[in-house]
């Protein structure tokens, strides 16, 4: 499988570190579990963190200024052009989430991660992760669909959007992601919450999930022009409402207020 292929296996980055940082707070995972599922397979640091007087500092140091925060001051937004919900108002932290299309907030606080690409001497590449830190004005309000009218929406759009997914035939324009597409088809631990949520919210989450790395592989450009511009377009068109549904799904669900 091609390096581009693999990247989009992951599950956004932001999603991960809200679901298990809202659980830590409700005191469902210790800080050590925490940090073995945030950095088990990329390095983390934050920067700019307020209160820090280094600019840099690793995951482990930071956290602690979550330590005073609920659960449902902690969530995760995923905007779009033209999609901003659950952004507060225009700024740093809005201009950088709607770049990366990620980002979290935790309270007065905003984060978005950006990756860097390391080589080592003996010719390894690697990936560390920096979340960027932004004071905000003041805590957003949450105005985002909670898991039953996301569910339902992400539903009602999958059935819309499969005849035109079926036509596009990702693995034909792009072969090289045949594999890929086969590897999201089997369950994995990255489409899993912690302890605290839900079943319906587990489900909505695992769904959305894979379905998220299988748009991001089809919105993909295909090498060797595949695709006419013309076709790109009506492929664009016929994927975005279902992108948007699937973004939807994955806030509520990693959003969701926890069991009793």
């Amino acid at each position: 499988m091609s390096p581009a292929a693999q990247v989009t296996l992951t599950t956004r980055r932001s999603a991960r570190f809200v679901a298990w940082t809202r659980a830590w707070r409700a005191g469902l995972v210790s800080f050590d579990e925490i940090l073995d599922d945030l950095t088990a397979e990329e390095e983390q640091h934050v920067r700019d963190l307020p209160g820090q007087w280094r600019e840099e500092v690793e995951l482990r140091e930071a956290l602690p200024a979550l330590a005073k925060l609920h659960p449902d001051e902690i969530r995760l937004v995923l905007p779009a052009p033209g999609d901003p919900r659950g952004l507060p108002g225009p700024g740093p932290f809005t201009s950088h989430a709607l770049v990366s299309g990620e980002g979290v907030i935790a309270s007065r606080l905003g984060l978005v991660p950006e990756t860097r690409q390391h080589t080592s001497g003996s010719g390894v590449t690697f990936t560390t992760v920096l979340w960027r830190a932004f004071e905000l004005p003041e805590a957003p309000s949450a105005q985002l669909p909670g898991v039953r009218e996301a569910d339902g929406a992400l539903s009602l759009a999958l059935t819309e959007t499969t005849t035109r997914l079926v036509r596009l035939d990702v693995a034909q324009w792009r072969p090289e992601l045949a594999g890929a597409l086969q590897a999201l088809r089997k369950p994995d631990a990255e489409t899993d919450l912690p302890p605290g949520y839900d079943p319906r919210a587990r489900r909505l989450y695992a769904r959305a999930c894979v379905l998220d790395r299988v748009l991001t592989l089809a919105g993909q450009a295909a090498p060797g022009g595949a695709l006419n511009s013309f076709e790109a377009q009506q492929r664009d068109e016929a994927l975005r409402p279902l992108a948007g549904a699937c973004r939807a799904a994955l806030m509520a669900a990693c959003n969701a207020p926890f069991e009793g």
